[in-house]
């Protein structure tokens, strides 16, 4: 954890979906939006490879300037000329104010409290912040009031960019924040430019008055601006205009996109093509001597495989699937709850007589459902394990190459906290593991977040023997495979309409694999 002044912890065994609890006023919320962005123009690509590790980091900018030079807008017209880019964060280090004493605070509402220090800011924080977005794991960033000079309890996540831009006076100032760029550059704009904006913000925004912003410019920001400020221009490797600076960012940005493009990485088509490893066998009976050990698979009983045939004939109506997939899900949980630490305990009857027994050791249980097609399997979850908080992620196919794309993201609070998600069991739903490329996907951003790679209990109903689900066990060999059957094939096939579910989440015309002999789209049989 970067921060450990977060939003209330959550009771254990009693689990809510995360929520932001926050207590700012309607100019904070507005001025966090503005300094704290969060943009998309389509989902975040594979930043690992084969093995599950990450092979690239983030792609990270620093912008310093004085204040009011332009560094927020220098950082939007970047993100405007990327044009069609990945995740972009906009980081402010105007969140990174230290904690203030009640003397502290009085001398602010005074003017007389020199926040253009450098010792005013949290450097390690916003270094420890900034380091962890940068090497894709999620942050806590603290979020400041500037009508109360203080930093609130409540903190902002963040996770998933490609691109992440830091901007502030003394982005450029701490040795162990310019370690972490990848890009250094510095907004110069003139001085009495500067004061003007300067005046109208803070009035504005800030609810200051204009003596109290003269007197603090004079005070501290202009002594600030020429003794630590403008020197850090030395470590720029560019210098834009504060005004003025289409050609500049137009330049920066195809810099970026030039990096970009060196770092991706071709994923999909090699799941596709691992072919059977022998890691599961024909009979789906599991051999201790094999690697397939982390895979479990339904027995298949008389009452499965009437379950399986009903799912699998395309002439059942909508009632009858639902019911069907139900039954299905609520077995596949329960088998599932097996991989769940337990330790004994003993109870009292309502005959007076003690029963040995096991309760769950953990605290923390939540689920993770890959939309739209893990759905179906939320009910029969729910119906295992009450009041279970089941966040979600959108991982789609890009049409061009064909890898997956984060697009969304919404995972418990347990998940959005290190040091909750180091404790937390987290079960990921899925319809089916076809070429594997949204479940390797899914897993690494719970690894992002801290959770053991053998807290994963991945919950699917069909698995392709031949598709991707032998290169998942050999990258994460602590991971726990659950599904209701094994199928042999994986068809490679042109689509031509947006399907759903992993290796059926294509885009129009394109190539993909399909599960044979497979459900249809499940999620569609499902919802629609």
């Amino acid at each position: 954890m970067a921060d450990d002044k977060v939003s209330p912890e959550p009771q254990p065994a009693r689990p809510t979906l995360s929520r932001s609890a926050t207590t700012l006023t309607a100019r904070d919320e507005l001025l966090q939006a503005k300094k704290n962005t969060l943009l998309k123009s389509h989902g975040r690509p594979p930043w690992y490879g084969e093995d599950g590790s990450p092979i690239s980091d983030a792609f990270v900018v620093g912008i310093a300037g004085g204040s009011a030079s332009g560094k927020t807008h220098v950082a939007r017209r970047i993100v405007q000329a990327l044009g069609s880019i990945p995740t972009v964060i906009i980081l402010s280090q105007d969140s990174f104010y230290k904690r203030h004493t009640p003397e502290e605070i009085e001398l602010a509402n005074a003017s007389r409290f020199d926040f253009d220090h450098p010792d005013a800011i949290d450097m390690p924080l916003f270094a420890s912040c900034l380091s962890d977005l940068r090497a894709c794991r999620q942050t806590n960033i603290p979020i400041y009031s500037f009508t109360e000079h203080q930093r609130l309890r409540e903190t902002k996540y963040l996770y998933g960019a490609a691109i992440i831009i830091a901007e502030g006076i003394m982005a450029l100032h701490d040795p162990a924040l310019r370690a972490l760029y990848d890009l250094k550059i510095f907004v110069q704009c003139d001085s009495d430019l500067m004061l003007a904006r300067r005046i109208r913000r803070d009035v504005k925004e800030r609810g200051r008055s204009v003596d109290g912003v003269l007197e603090q410019y004079l005070r501290y920001v202009k002594p600030s601006y020429d003794n630590f400020v403008q020197p850090t221009s030395r470590y720029a490797n560019i210098i834009v205009p504060g005004y003025d600076n289409a050609v500049a960012t137009d330049i920066i940005a195809t810099h970026i996109r030039r990096q970009l493009d060196g770092r991706a990485t071709q994923l999909r088509q090699r799941l596709a093509g691992a072919g059977p490893r022998d890691l599961i066998p024909q009979d789906c009976t599991p051999d201790p001597a094999k690697e397939y050990l982390n895979l479990t698979i339904l027995s298949h009983t008389p009452q499965l495989q009437g379950i399986l045939t009903i799912l699998r004939d395309r002439t059942t109506n909508r009632g009858d699937f639902i019911f069907f997939v139900d039954r299905l899900a609520t077995l596949l949980a329960e088998k599932a709850m097996e991989h769940l630490p337990f330790r004994p305990k003993t109870v009292m009857t309502p005959l007076e007589v003690e029963s040995h027994g096991n309760e769950l050791d953990t605290d923390y249980i939540c689920g993770v459902s890959i939309l739209r097609s893990g759905g179906p399997l939320e009910r029969g979850l729910r119906r295992v394990v009450s009041a279970i908080p089941i966040g979600s992620m959108l991982i789609q196919s890009e049409a061009a190459t064909g890898e997956p794309l984060l697009f969304h993201l919404q995972l418990p609070i347990y998940i959005r906290h290190r040091h909750l998600a180091e404790k937390s069991w987290v079960f990921v739903l899925d319809a089916q593991i076809g070429t594997g490329a949204a479940a390797f996907m899914a897993i690494r951003v719970l690894l992002d977040h801290g959770v053991p790679q053998d807290h994963i209990i991945f919950v699917v109903f069909l698995v392709a023997r031949c598709g991707g689900i032998s290169m998942l066990q050999r990258a994460f060999p602590q991971v726990k495979f659950v599904c209701g059957a094994v199928d042999d094939g994986l068809q490679e096939m042109w689509l031509e309409g947006v399907e759903e579910g992993d290796g059926q989440m294509e885009a129009e015309g394109r190539k993909a694999w399909v599960v044979e002999p497979g459900m249809g789209h499940i999620g569609d049989r499902y919802y629609l």
